[in-house]
């Protein structure tokens, strides 16, 4: 396995940083374009959050394949590699793996245990998929941290830590009181109509709001977002949620009458800046909670220093959870994390292998069909019967024969260290190179498509 990883997330960088280095959704596709096509790199996915930017690749050199990740993601985020450099974290191999099972369990979240993070890491290897920049090594890899992820949320106690950064941002923004009686009647407005923006209307309108403006660059969306929350059977059906969709050109009418906004687009510039929430503060005395969750920032950070306004965005956050407590179930992630690396990394080592015995056996075969033409060649009175059970008898011999050793090269090929079996057997039985290759390049194909059918 040649798994590497290059990224910076809010544990190795300033919010600062991370807000610089943010990829559009555009930049990733293209990122991972020019990842596959740069020498040491055959597959790439890259899994972009409002707090995390991570670059994995199946390279056949670490010291290039570091170089040309860090390069590309300096190139594409915008931030000069000698300023970004001081920022990245390098995994390779199992600790890859790790990193990547321990991310899925919410473990290296902002907030610990937090799920939203299995959705993100679907969504970076549907794209991976959809580019067909995603090959049999990583997708069985983000495959299975979506397994990993799963089974942590249903074996243990993670999500008494876990809960969504909405959730997390809305307890700060009541500073100390429950979030549904601080909630309960206000008038929020939320700006953007994406998965985040979306779980915040919800979230909202579960802990009682009694009024909501959804603002986006795209009425449509916007409007099926209140349709979806109002509707019968919708969180805000119950409630008697009044619900309206606003352009983004109304955003500065609808924040003069908001008492807490939540904003998260993917918007490259400012939302809200200052002037526009002093606007909306002028001649009221009821204060303003503002919750940022993009990354770049929508709201100017000048706004913490404006009265009547409380903002919470990612860098307070970032600070708040640094003392939030860890669940005591957080060490049984952790052991889970452990067992399934274990299981991956025996699993691709035996993956590694099973091409080698295939062409053993195809060779195999070859064999007993040409002894049985020479057969018929020098016995060409055998009759129909007789010929079947010399054949099906000299097969038994070969598989009896081959059986226990490609039963036993399997066993060893999954324990560490275990890759070199596969040179050896090659060598052995003087395998050719190009049909063990040809088996692999199929094998490939077809798990790639399965991969695909599953997401």
């Amino acid at each position: 396995m040649s798994l590497l990883v290059v990224g910076l997330s809010h544990r190795s960088a300033p919010v600062s940083v991370l807000e610089r280095a943010a990829l559009a959704p555009e930049a990733r596709g293209k990122l991972l374009q020019d990842a596959v096509s740069a020498e040491p790199v055959t597959e790439s996915a890259v899994l972009s959050t409002c707090n995390r930017i991570e670059l994995y690749a199946d390279v056949d050199k670490f010291h290039a394949g570091v170089a040309e990740l860090s390069t590309l993601l300096a190139r594409h985020s915008g931030v000069d590699l000698d300023e970004l450099t001081p920022y990245l974290y390098v995994h390779y191999e199992d600790r890859a793996v790790h990193h990547l099972f321990s991310v899925a369990c919410g473990l290296d979240s902002m907030v610990v245990g937090e799920g939203q993070i299995l959705g993100q890491i679907k969504d970076a290897l549907a794209v991976a998929q959809e580019l067909h920049t995603a090959g049999r090594l990583l997708n069985d890899l983000f495959q299975q941290a979506l397994r990993v992820g799963k089974r942590a949320h249903s074996e243990t106690g993670i999500d008494k830590a876990g809960q969504s950064l909405v959730t997390f941002g809305l307890e700060q923004l009541a500073a100390g009181q429950d979030v549904a009686a601080w909630a309960h009647g206000k008038r929020a407005l939320v700006i953007g109509a994406g998965s985040m923006s979306s779980l915040a209307a919800t979230t909202l309108v579960r802990n009682g709001i009694g009024e909501l403006a959804v603002a986006n660059r795209t009425v449509a969306r916007a409007e099926r977002l209140v349709q979806i929350l109002t509707e019968p059977g919708g969180p805000g059906a119950a409630t008697g949620l009044r619900a309206r969709a606003a352009a983004m050109s109304c955003v500065e009418h609808e924040l003069a009458v908001a008492d807490i906004v939540v904003s998260c687009t993917g918007a490259t510039g400012l939302v809200l800046d200052a002037a526009a929430v002093a606007e909306a503060l002028t001649g009221r005395e009821a204060p303003l909670a503002l919750l940022d969750l993009a990354m770049p920032r929508d709201i100017d950070a000048a706004v913490h220093r404006i009265e009547g306004a409380h903002l919470v965005d990612i860098e307070s956050l970032a600070d708040a959870a640094a003392d939030a407590p860890m669940a005591a179930d957080v060490d049984k992630v952790r052991c889970v994390v452990s067992e399934e690396v274990a299981a991956f990394g025996a699993a691709q080592r035996a993956a590694h292998i099973t091409p080698t015995v295939v062409a053993l056996r195809t060779m195999a075969a070859d064999v007993v069909a040409g002894e049985i033409a020479r057969l018929d060649g020098r016995l060409p009175d055998l009759d129909d019967k007789q010929r079947a059970e010399i054949t099906q008898t000299v097969r038994r011999v070969v598989d009896k024969l081959l059986h226990a050793p490609t039963v036993r090269v399997k066993q060893l090929a999954s324990e560490p260290g275990g890759a070199g079996y596969a040179d050896a057997l090659r060598e052995l039985f003087d395998l050719d190179p190009q049909t063990v290759a040809a088996v692999s390049r199929a094998d490939t194909r077809g798990e790639s498509h399965d991969a695909r059918e599953r997401a």
